[in-house]
């Protein structure tokens, strides 16, 4: 016969309050059993921002063939964001003309809300912003966030140094009129300062 370490708990009135550890003491709850959530979607899902489709319904440029092209990409999303479809077999599925659907795409690059990426064969792989929607897990959406900040902080700081370095190249008297100029010295401060300097 097996030995359980595990007995039952109960409450000063007798009613049954979980289970403990006969030889830690440690106490536990009920077990309880989460089967696996079906998807109400059937084949897939994409996570939308609603600030961005606010955004999309307002932008007067983004018109009825644009918007069917974007719908599309939607549609067809593969995880990450990435979709690979030409701009002949998106107007073959959508009945469209070519030029019609390099110009929606042309509109919705421009305006950042898909993003050229490698090509592949003969056509581009596009991304959706994932500032529009995401398909995937939001630990991956996390991930890119936290990589395309790191990007950006990296480039800004690369600026900064170049613009530390020419000031290196500028003689002192023109690295006070370019701070001057620029904003950055309190004039009153520094006419001030030399007064008390000549006196």
């Amino acid at each position: 016969m097996a030995v359980t370490r595990i007995k039952p708990l109960y409450d000063q009135a007798g009613n049954l309050k979980g289970y403990v550890d006969k030889y830690t003491g440690e106490e536990f709850g009920f077990p309880v059993i989460v089967g696996r959530k079906r998807n109400p979607y059937g084949k897939g899902w994409v996570m939308n921002s609603q600030d961005a489709a606010i955004l999309l319904a307002k932008d007067k440029d983004i018109k009825g063939e644009t918007h069917r092209v974007l719908w599309l990409i939607i549609g067809i999303l593969d995880f990450e964001n990435w979709v690979q479809l030409s701009i002949t077999e998106i107007a073959k599925e959508l009945g469209m003309h070519q030029p019609d659907v390099s110009k929606a795409m042309r509109v919705l690059e421009d305006k950042q809300i898909i993003l050229r990426g490698p090509k592949v064969g003969r056509s581009y792989a596009f991304m959706l912003n994932p500032e529009f929607g995401w398909k995937g897990k939001v630990k991956n959406l996390d991930d890119y966030r936290q990589q395309r900040e790191d990007r950006q902080n990296h480039q800004e700081n690369r600026e900064r140094y170049q613009e530390n370095l020419k000031l290196l190249e500028l003689s002192k008297k023109d690295q006070i009129i370019r701070a001057i100029k620029e904003g950055k010295v309190n004039v009153e401060k520094l006419y001030n300062l030399l007064n008390e300097q000549q006196d």
